[in-house]
């Protein structure tokens, strides 16, 4: 399995890199053009909650961005700093009543986008798993595990 990861200030410009870092990843690892828009958004909403609502824009606290590849699937990890939430118990933005609002789509749009979704330590992790359609020349070098880590 490969490993890539990320450690970004709670800034919402550096959203830029988080779009580049999965730009990089595409190329890297040949992530199918298939769900790479699936991943940019689902990816940078994650990443865009984890600094606004996780870390409440403190620049003094970071977003850890993780990346693992394997041979039929790839998982991005997104964890903050903050208190966390309840991601059990979300309003429906899809509800008559919620058209209206002007926020709360961001976990809906996440759920639908990616194969998986799994949260946890409250909230404050989630992982975003989307599967491959046929496996990656990158996924399938071998059974080595190559990390590298690097800092906005």
């Amino acid at each position: 399995m490969k490993q890539v990861k990320i450690q970004i200030p709670s800034l919402v410009e550096n959203i830029r890199v988080v779009e580049s870092f999965i730009d990089n990843s595409k190329d890297t690892f040949h992530i199918e053009d298939d769900i790479y828009g699936n991943i940019m958004v689902a990816v940078t909403e994650a990443v865009n909650n984890a600094i606004r609502h996780g870390n409440k824009f403190d620049k003094d606290k970071n977003v850890y961005l993780s990346l693992y590849v394997d041979t039929d699937r790839v998982k991005f990890e997104v964890e903050d700093e903050g208190q966390g939430f309840d991601y059990t118990n979300l309003i429906d933005p899809t509800a008559p009543e919620n058209l209206e609002n002007p926020g709360g789509r961001g976990i809906f749009l996440i759920r639908h986008l990616a194969d998986e979704v799994e949260f946890s330590k409250d909230g404050r992790n989630v992982q975003l798993t989307f599967m491959l359609s046929a496996p990656s020349e990158a996924a399938n070098a071998g059974e080595d595990t190559t990390s590298s880590t690097y800092q906005a």
